[in-house]
């Protein structure tokens, strides 16, 4: 039976080594293993007389075997297997530890090629572990290890477990088995873009015989890849405007309420409005994903295509990623409907640290229909929480919820619509690659008499003093009569060092690249730590300072938060629960402590709940960070721009995708082989273009059996499941 990109890998590598990529990797089949490529190519440098070596080089030579021992170590557990090689003019020594198995072929007589950097240990050279492959016929030896010294060796990325050695092996072995490959991409568009086809792609990644035969080999898979994300994407596009939606027309509601508004809308809220409503009343579900800044009105406008569903007795549920949004929306939408409308529509929260009778009259309220709006958090997702007629689900925040939760609330209704905020704007390449099943939308405009904000960076690294004069700072602006938030990334550094606040609140920096802890600076302040520190400062004596984090109980959390917006409490002190949402028009300035364990987007996220009204805005952000570091550069960024979009640009350059998709987006879009959106842009542009052609032409792909099944074999059933819930 031939092997395909298909075959089961034990039915062609065996039981044992395909158990063992399946730990490793989670591979299953042929196509997962070949499409495990190499992550760098070494080179196995000319082929070198042993008495000429230089310590540190990698090196190539051809020798025989004299002597091979196994002994075990005396300073440590384990044994050691020494072989000396000769080439006639000199001899080396090779080491490898606990592997004595190597001995049955190690055999004293035997030549081959031997591949390493050259070490020094007790004044003779050796190579330690080094790569080689011994040959049975001693004639062709020296022609083979010639051809051999010119071959680059794929690194892979491996395991403790399984070696790159091995997995080149493995990998080898099944490409002489291969069956040829149905191409993936269309004659006419390997033709244009000058690809290489499938097959010679593949083997020149994984076995090329010079350096210079590996970029078009890169290119091609590059676009391999890009082609079948683009097409599942767009497939996925196809698959939502296949069913039916109920028109949803606007009426009497929206009128009323945009009568009563007492202001005017931005031209991006207007313009974002209207593609809304035209979703509404069209023949498929709405799938569309809204991206601004924070303040910039996305609230407003859920909350008019709340009330165009709610014409015609549809309900809208909205949920948020923490109990504190959650009843920040509430209050917010129940303000801005104004006493007359928001008792017709009963807004109603649901969330799962409510009392129990609290909880179940709420419920009550949603499955009897009488409440139109519902905001909520995990809690919407309970099999107890049925609607009547859920019409539209809005997603806030969509990076904090896993695809899995928001099909669970969007398989209560019938075809609802979809519509997803964001206040953490999304490079161009990112949205194509990620939602590229979603319409997007953007509103830049800010609404006017925002009084804007200044940030600046306190590096106590080179300016320890500027510590206390943060503190002499903040006391200045509650003298004013304003009121200060003080953001942590830690509840408790004495009791958990580093530790993030809690589950949805953990700080994005510490696990950047380049961040937090890989550059030796930890997280020093907590809630605890600071609250102990301000309990003892002489200029917050006669201030009211409160704390805020996510392991308080939900009534004691809303409550701090009511007191605060109350202008109740001057100093509010507090981990990243307060990121998103929380509106206070009142406060000035945001202190962020160790600001080099947040990302780029947090930072932004949080300096966004100060300068919200007519008083001007200050963030002041502490870090340690030493200059020219990322972590660093992270900070300084924020502190240069406050345009949203730009940031995210930059954070996507400092951060690369694969923190930028995140896991929650699932695996298919968070693991991208050999893309990356900041340099492939084009690429991934051009590659959707391609893909809307072949489908517009062939929308099953009958004609493109290549390409259907890379589609297949790319996203598997899980992934295929998370990509149809987005």
């Amino acid at each position: 039976m031939p092997v395909t990109l298909d075959s089961r890998l034990d039915g062609v590598v065996g039981g044992k080594t395909a158990s063992a990529l399946q730990r490793a990797f989670g591979m299953r089949t042929v196509g997962d293993l070949v499409g495990h490529y190499p992550r760098r190519y070494a080179k196995r440098g000319e082929l070198t007389p042993i008495d000429s070596l230089v310590v540190g080089e990698q090196v190539t030579i051809v020798a025989q075997i004299k002597s091979a021992t196994d002994r075990k170590m005396q300073s440590r557990r384990g044994s050691l297997l020494e072989v000396v090689i000769t080439d006639g003019q000199g001899d080396l020594k090779l080491t490898f530890f606990n592997q004595a198995w190597r001995l049955k072929d190690l055999q004293p007589g035997r030549r081959g090629i031997f591949s390493g950097k050259v070490g020094e240990y007790r004044g003779g050279k050796q190579f330690a572990h080094p790569d080689y492959e011994l040959f049975n016929d001693a004639d062709d030896a020296l022609m083979t290890a010639q051809a051999y010294a010119t071959q680059p060796i794929p690194i892979y990325p491996a395991t403790s477990t399984l070696s790159s050695w091995q997995i080149a092996s493995i990998i080898r072995h099944v490409l002489d088995m291969l069956a040829p490959l149905d191409d993936p991409l269309p004659d006419d568009l390997r033709a244009r873009q000058g690809l290489l086809p499938f097959g010679e792609a593949i083997d020149r990644m994984h076995r090329p015989d010079f350096e210079d035969r590996i970029p078009d080999a890169v290119r091609t898979l590059r676009w391999h890849e890009a082609l079948v994300l683009q097409t599942a994407l767009l497939q996925q596009r196809q698959f939502v405007r296949a069913l039916a939606a109920t028109p949803r027309p606007a009426g009497a509601l929206l009128d009323r309420f945009d009568a009563a508004l007492p202001f005017e809308r931005t031209p991006d809220q207007i313009a974002v409005g209207d593609a809304i409503a035209a979703d509404l009343v069209g023949e498929w579900p709405m799938n569309r994903l809204v991206q601004g800044e924070v303040g910039s009105g996305k609230t407003l406008v859920a909350l008019r295509a709340m009330l165009q569903v709610a014409q015609s007795g549809g309900q809208a549920a909205l949920i948020a990623p923490t109990e504190v949004l959650a009843g920040q929306h509430l209050r917010s939408i129940t303000r801005m409907l104004g006493p007359v409308l928001a008792p017709e529509l009963m807004p109603t929260l649901l969330t799962g640290q409510m009392g129990a009778a609290d909880r179940r009259r709420a419920a009550l309220r949603v499955a009897s229909g009488q409440a139109l709006i519902v905001v909520g958090t995990h809690a919407l997702l309970s099999d107890k929480t049925t609607f009547v007629d859920l019409a539209l689900v809005v997603v806030d925040e969509q990076h904090r919820f896993g695809v899995e939760q928001r099909e669970s609330l969007r398989a209560k209704g019938t075809s609802p619509h979809a519509l997803v905020l964001t206040a953490t704007p999304i490079p161009r390449t990112v949205a194509m690659t990620v939602f590229g099943d979603l319409d997007v939308s953007t509103i830049r405009t800010m609404p006017a008499g925002r009084a804007g904000i200044e940030s600046f960076v306190a590096p106590l690294a080179e300016r320890p003093a500027w510590f206390t004069r943060v503190w002499e700072r903040a006391a200045e602006e509650v003298a004013k009569g304003h009121q200060v938030f003080v953001v942590c990334p830690a509840i408790d550094v004495d009791a958990t060092v580093g530790a993030a606040a809690s589950d949805d609140e953990s700080p994005e920096g510490a696990d950047e690249a380049g961040g937090g802890e890989a550059e030796g600076s930890r997280t020093r302040w907590g809630v605890v730590q600071v609250a102990r520190l301000l309990a003892e400062h002489p200029l917050f004596a006669d201030l009211r300072v409160a704390v805020l984090h996510g392991r308080l109980p939900a009534d004691e959390k809303d409550a701090i938060m009511r007191a605060f917006a109350a202008g109740d409490t001057d100093v509010l002190v507090a981990t990243t629960v307060i990121e998103v949402g929380v509106d206070v028009p009142n406060a000035s300035t945001m202190v962020i402590l160790d600001a080099d364990r947040f990302g780029v987007s947090q930072l932004h996220q949080l300096r966004g709940r100060v300068g919200r009204g007519d008083v001007p805005g200050l963030c002041l952000l502490v870090t340690e960070a030493p200059t020219r570091t990322p972590a660093r550069a992270r900070v300084e960024a924020v502190a240069a721009t406050l345009d949203g979009f730009q940031l995210a640009e930059i954070d996507l350059e400092l951060r690369g995708e694969g923190n930028v998709l995140g896991d929650a987006q699932s695996g298919v879009r968070s693991s991208l082989r050999l893309l990356r959106v900041v340099t492939d842009a084009d690429l991934i542009a051009l590659a959707r273009e391609e893909g809307e052609r072949i489908l517009a032409d062939d929308p099953a792909l009958l004609r493109h059996p290549g390409l259907a099944g890379a589609i297949e074999r790319r996203l598997d059933t899980v992934e295929r499941a998370a990509l149809a819930k987005n």
